[in-house]
C-alpha cells in the first residue's frame, strides 16, 4: 500500500549574492509512518566550481545538523515531526536551504528517501 509523503531537496548556495546552487540532500516527511529523515551527499568538486573558497567543513557540519534536527536533537527536541519538517523547509537566506516542498506516494519512506537522493543529488 502506498502512502503520501512530502519532501524537499536540500540545496547549497555558497554565494548567496550569485544565486547559484547545487543539490546536496533530501529531507522527507511521512506523517502516516511517523517518519522524518534527511539524506545528504556533498560533491566537493561541484561546490568548489561555484565557489573555490567555500568552507567545506562548515557546510558538512551544517548538513549534519539537518539529520540531528530530524532525529529531535538540539532546539527541535520538543517539536513533533511535522513541526521539525516545516522548520527545516521554511524559507531562509543561508548557505543551506530547502527547495520547494513536493509530494509523492511510496510504500517505504526510507527506501523512497534513498531513491530520491540518488535521483536528485548524486
Amino acid at each position: 500500500m502506498t502512502i503520501p509523503y512530502e519532501y524537499a531537496v536540500i540545496q547549497a548556495v555558497p554565494r548567496i549574492e550569485r544565486g547559484e546552487l547545487i543539490n546536496v540532500g533530501v529531507v522527507l516527511y511521512c506523517q502516516r509512518k511517523d517518519f522524518l529523515d534527511a539524506a545528504t551527499h556533498l560533491d566537493e568538486d561541484r561546490l568548489r566550481a561555484l565557489d573555490p573558497a567555500a568552507d567545506v567543513p562548515a557546510i558538512r557540519t551544517a548538513l549534519a545538523a539537518w539529520g540531528r534536527t530530524c532525529a529531535g536533537g538540539g532546539p527541535s527536541a520538543d517539536m513533533r515531526l511535522g513541526e521539525r519538517f516545516r522548520w527545516l523547509v521554511a524559507p531562509r537566506s543561508t548557505i543551506l536551504r530547502a527547495g520547494p516542498v513536493h509530494m509523492g506516494l511510496a510504500a517505504d519512506p526510507a527506501a523512497e528517501l534513498e531513491r530520491l537522493v540518488t535521483l536528485l543529488v548524486h
